[in-house]
């Protein structure tokens, strides 16, 4: 069996769809009495659903921070840039407030100083991180001199030989020494021991 050729169609005068031209006028009559163009993105909806189609598409919606009105195009951006309500954090302390409130809150927080641990100075925290990378570099240029200078000191001392160990024969010497000693203060005192027994003696 041949297959039919393409059937004829026709634009729909109210829609814009192409229809078969044998079903035109049923679709044009049911189409205008059921259906009308949204006028903002020109879609075709049931004309008992349009009003309820632009309050959820179209309509503008009033910012849950702010409560101004705006496209809903545009209202994540609005939330995430733009709303003076949204939440923002301090570039010094981190502190989370409202952006509207932050040019004024960071113009008193960058002025408070803190201790800079390299050169022990109190740094505006506004000027901490210029400071800091002018401070590094200067401390590396500090280190960098210092170690040079040691070098050339070090390149600069006469070579020292190895420390020179005590002989054997010192230390023989220096015990026998230190024997005698201790073996002369012991006859003194032996002596003088048997000395007063001796007096305490001849008195009884």
């Amino acid at each position: 069996m041949a297959l039919a050729s393409d059937e004829a169609k026709s634009i729909c005068s109210h829609c814009d769809r192409a229809i078969p031209s044998r079903n035109i006028d049923l679709h044009f009559a049911h189409c205008s009495r059921n259906l009308e163009r949204c006028k903002v993105c020109g879609d075709m909806v049931p004309k008992k659903h349009a009003e309820e189609h632009y309050l959820n598409t179209h309509a503008p919606v009033a910012c849950s921070l702010c409560s101004e009105t705006m496209e809903r195009e545009i209202l994540a951006i609005h939330k995430g840039e733009n709303c003076p309500q949204r939440i923002v954090t301090c570039d010094f302390c981190e502190f989370p407030l409202p952006a509207i409130d932050l040019a004024e809150h960071q113009e008193v927080c960058g002025n408070r100083t803190e201790l800079c641990s390299l050169c022990n100075r109190y740094i505006r925290l506004r000027e901490r991180y210029n400071h800091e990378t002018r401070c590094s570099a200067v401390l590396d240029n500090i280190v960098g001199t210092s170690r040079d200078v040691r070098a050339a000191e070090r390149e600069q001392e006469a070579p020292r030989g190895p420390r020179r160990q005590p002989l054997p024969q010192d230390v023989s010497r220096r015990r026998i020494i230190f024997t005698i000693a201790i073996t002369g203060i012991a006859v003194l005192l032996g002596s003088l021991f048997f000395q007063r027994k001796t007096e305490n003696s001849q008195v009884h």
